[in-house]
């Protein structure tokens, strides 16, 4: 990728970030099954960790670092590569993937604000103007699907678990910021991160006494393998690169995109309905 321009390279990754995080929502539901959520987030990341300790010790990458290092690393894997995501598989359960993919685009205004408060940041008024104009679109498409949310006690709670996780989330992203600004690259922090994240989730479960089970089927196994390699390993490199280059105000805009992937496989796989809004 060196040969490409910068913007060529920013362009890539935003691609790259969006086509697969668009299409893990579907992916996510097929781990929603007889495995608790909470065990197959810690297998994800488990497998995520190991593939990307693997590449690392093969590489010669640095891998030590100090202990405040350490704790913004486990900051990261806390709420980038475990809760959040625990929380999306919850909610999951409960709302289809096209409209959890929405409010997990939120993140690019809580990631502003964030960005302001932990960061320092300057809002740029493109930037906000960006992001707002983003957001209509996305509410636009949507539409009918927010008018005939039903607020029951259930829907309620599981759109509040998304908003919950995706607030977490924005929490990662800076937490990334702070580590790529401390000279940690961007694999080494997600290596450490994936793993800090995994064990939490084991810690967890186990202490809530969940039961570790696994569903041997193709459709289990299979979203596992994609969710661990392509939407934890590959998107969160390209993600949390273009994260480090433009700034994470920037990087959430392509949180505005993958709702529409995400739409596109809900319209196949879920019965989801297009309308005029859209």
């Amino acid at each position: 990728m060196n040969h490409l321009s910068s913007a060529s390279q920013n362009a890539l990754l935003y691609v790259v970030t969006v086509l697969i995080w668009g299409s893990s929502w579907l992916a996510i539901k097929y781990q929603l099954g007889s495995v608790d959520p909470m065990v197959s987030v810690a297998y994800r990341f488990l497998l995520a960790s190991g593939i990307s300790w693997l590449y690392c010790r093969l590489s010669g990458r640095l891998m030590r670092y100090s202990l405040r290092d350490h704790a913004f690393m486990f900051l990261q894997g806390a709420s980038l590569f475990a809760l959040n995501y625990w929380l999306f598989y919850l909610s999951e359960l409960t709302l289809t993937s096209g409209l959890a993919a929405v409010i997990f685009s939120t993140i690019v205004v809580m990631n502003m604000l964030n960005g302001v408060l932990f960061l320092k940041n300057r809002l740029e008024l493109r930037v906000v103007a960006g992001a707002g104009l983003g957001l209509l679109g996305i509410m636009l498409v949507f539409w009918p699907e927010v008018t005939d949310f039903e607020s029951g006690s259930e829907n309620l709670f599981a759109a509040a678990l998304a908003v919950l996780a995706t607030m977490l989330a924005s929490v990662g992203n800076i937490a990334s910021a702070r580590n790529q600004r401390a000279g940690i690259p961007v694999v080494q922090a997600n290596t450490f991160g994936m793993t800090y994240g995994a064990l939490l989730m084991l810690g967890l479960a186990w202490a809530t006494g969940r039961e570790f089970t696994f569903e041997m089927t193709m459709p289990y196994v299979s979203s596992l393998v994609f969710l661990a390699v392509f939407a934890s390993i590959i998107a969160f490199w390209t993600y949390l690169t273009l994260l480090g280059r433009v700034g994470v105000e920037r990087a959430a805009y392509s949180t505005l995109l993958f709702p529409l992937v995400a739409l596109g496989f809900s319209t196949v796989f879920e019965d989801y309905q297009w309308t005029a809004y859209a």
